[in-house]
C-alpha cells in the first residue's frame, strides 16, 4: 500500500467516503443508515467535522493523497484524559495494513499530542473482522454489553475495548 498518512478531511473526499457507506458488507455494521447517505450528506459531515470541539476526524490517505477512509477521536474528554476511537475504510484497503498504520498514528496523536491516558471503542460483537483488528492493534477487551444498540430494528450486542497510554 505504500505511504499512509492522516490529513484533515476535504470536500474532495466525499465521493470516496460515499463508496464505503454504500458498500452493504460495510454498512451493515453501522448504527446509521449509511446506504441512504448522499454526496451532500458526506460534504456536510466533512464541513461539520472541521468545527467540532470535542472530536478530531482525519482522512486516511496514500502517497497520492487518495482518500482511503476516515479515522477519528470522538468525545474527547480532557479532564478524564480519554477519547473514543472510530475508523471506517474503503473495502479496497482491507487487509493492506493501511488501517493499522492509521491507527498507530491516531494513537500517537491521542497519547502524545493530546496527552490523553485512555482511548476506548465499541464494536458490534458480530463484526468478527473488526474485533480481530482491534485486538491485533493492541486494544484490550473490556466487556460485552448485551442488546446495547438497535440497528435496522434488531437489538445487537456491543464489545467494548480500551487502550491505556
Amino acid at each position: 500500500m505504500g505511504e499512509i498518512r492522516l490529513r484533515p478531511l476535504l470536500k474532495k473526499d466525499a465521493p470516496l467516503m460515499l463508496e464505503w457507506m454504500h458498500d452493504p458488507s460495510i454498512a451493515c455494521y453501522f448504527r446509521f443508515d449509511a446506504l441512504k447517505m448522499t454526496l451532500s450528506d458526506c460534504e456536510a459531515y466533512i464541513e461539520k467535522a472541521q468545527d467540532e470541539k470535542d472530536s478530531v476526524h482525519f482522512a486516511i490517505v496514500d502517497g497520492n493523497d487518495e482518500y482511503l477512509g476516515t479515522i477519528s477521536l470522538k468525545n474527547i474528554d480532557r479532564e478524564k484524559g480519554e477519547a473514543e476511537y472510530a475508523i471506517s475504510s474503503r473495502k479496497k484497503v482491507h487487509g493492506t495494513g493501511a488501517a493499522m498504520a492509521a491507527t498507530e498514528e491516531i494513537l500517537r496523536i491521542a497519547f502524545y499530542e493530546l496527552g490523553l491516558r485512555r482511548v476506548y471503542l465499541n464494536v458490534l460483537k458480530e463484526n468478527a473482522r473488526a474485533n480481530a483488528f482491534y485486538k491485533k492493534a493492541g486494544f484490550q477487551f473490556d466487556y460485552s454489553e448485551e442488546n446495547a444498540v438497535k440497528i435496522h430494528g434488531e437489538r445487537k450486542d456491543l464489545n467494548w475495548y480500551f487502550m491505556i497510554r
